[in-house]
């Protein structure tokens, strides 16, 4: 498609680019590729929502998405086009608690359930779907399975002890737990689609794993452990006091629970417009001020890790590994994917540009017979 030069708002937004370094129909991997040059007055008028859309729709290209992101983000230039839509979405996050109730349950249809056979061919064997931890892994696989075995060993897992996994994703944590560490796990996530599947893989399996579909708020059951990985983006800032008080009232007395979510350094209730109608609708990153401020009253703090620029790699691993197969997935057109690819190329600038984190905290209930040890690898011997 050629495109025809838009003056009225093509220097506007050129001049914006150039701040961060990028060309319009420049040569570099990270300059866009400009196909229709009504894309200048889109971007003006609708934002990040904008700019999304119209990559979706193949207004524009570019080679390196991921680099493309880091330099549009670290330039801030999402502060210089603010639109009117921005501002009243930013008015009713603030106002409307958009994490209740069978709102809960929308992340899960439109995301989560998107499709197993995408997943399957994107993620690791175990199909996890959050943050590998890359220390001595080579292989997505290798990441993915560090973490787990990770996860279990700041537990402190014990033959015996009855887990609970808050946003269980397709049980694969469960199912490992269940597998090497002869506990008993019940999940539970707002997707069916996810929790058909775990609970069929965990009985061809014969482990002692359960999955509900059910929403947290819900659970009203006792266990010598909690954990949640890669869902507590999905609270929202106004359910944070009640996440912990379900977590506390699921808890014994000396138990452990482990928090495992991206986050920000700074508290912020705004979230991106294009995120938030294509990928992680009601969604919201936490901040270490509020989820310290939240958890102070029921839980003391053990261990806190960051390990954020893990999630670069798991993005890439991803990206590469559903390109490869989209043409094998009849199910998913060109705009899909490109929404798709686009998704995870702007979260990996997020990670490498230190704006985003990925903390693992774990919390204790109550008294502790021993000081708390913190672990950092999952291939070297536990010390007692």
């Amino acid at each position: 498609m050629t495109m025809v030069k838009n003056s009225k708002y093509q220097a506007k937004i050129e001049a914006l680019l150039s701040k961060a370094d990028i060309h319009v129909n420049g040569n570099r991997p990270s300059d866009i590729q400009v196909h229709n040059a009504d894309l200048f007055g889109r971007i003006i008028g609708q934002g990040s929502l904008g700019l999304g859309e119209s990559y979706m729709e193949g207004w524009w290209d570019c080679a390196d998405l991921d680099e493309f992101f880091y330099k549009l983000l670290d330039a801030k230039l999402a502060s210089k086009v603010t639109t009117v839509r921005d501002k009243l979405f930013y008015l009713q996050a603030h106002l409307v608690n958009r994490q209740k109730g069978k709102r809960a349950f929308e992340v899960g249809s439109t995301h989560y359930d998107a499709g197993n056979d995408l997943y399957q061919r994107m993620l690791d064997k175990r199909m996890i779907y959050t943050c590998g931890y890359w220390q001595d892994a080579d292989t997505l696989d290798q990441a993915q399975e560090h973490k787990l075995e990770l996860v279990c060993r700041k537990l402190k897992l014990e033959p015996g002890m009855r887990i609970l996994d808050i946003g269980c994703g397709w049980g694969g944590a469960a199912r490992y737990m269940a597998e090497h560490y002869d506990v008993e796990v019940v999940g539970v996530s707002v997707s069916q689609e996810q929790v058909n599947m775990a609970n069929q893989k965990a009985k061809e399996q014969g482990l002692n794993a359960t999955f509900i579909f059910q929403d947290y708020r819900d659970v009203n059951q006792e266990f010598d452990r909690v954990y949640s990985l890669g869902m507590f983006e999905h609270v929202g800032f106004k359910n944070y006091a009640e996440y912990f008080e379900v977590a506390n009232r699921c808890l014994k007395d000396g138990g452990l629970f482990l928090l495992h979510t991206i986050g920000h350094r700074v508290t912020s209730e705004l979230v991106d417009p294009w995120i938030e109608r294509y990928i992680f609708p009601n969604s919201i990153l936490p901040s270490s001020e509020l989820i310290s401020h939240h958890s102070a009253e029921l839980f003391t703090i053990e261990d806190w890790h960051n390990f954020g620029l893990d999630y670069v790699k798991t993005l890439h691993a991803w990206r590469d590994n559903s390109n490869a197969a989209w043409s094998e997935l009849g199910s998913y057109d060109q705009e899909f994917q490109r929404m798709w690819n686009y998704y995870l190329m702007c979260c990996a600038a997020a990670f490498r540009l230190y704006r985003n984190h990925l903390w693992q905290v774990v919390f204790s209930k109550g008294q502790q017979s021993e000081p708390y040890k913190a672990v950092r690898s999952a291939v070297e011997p536990v010390v007692p």
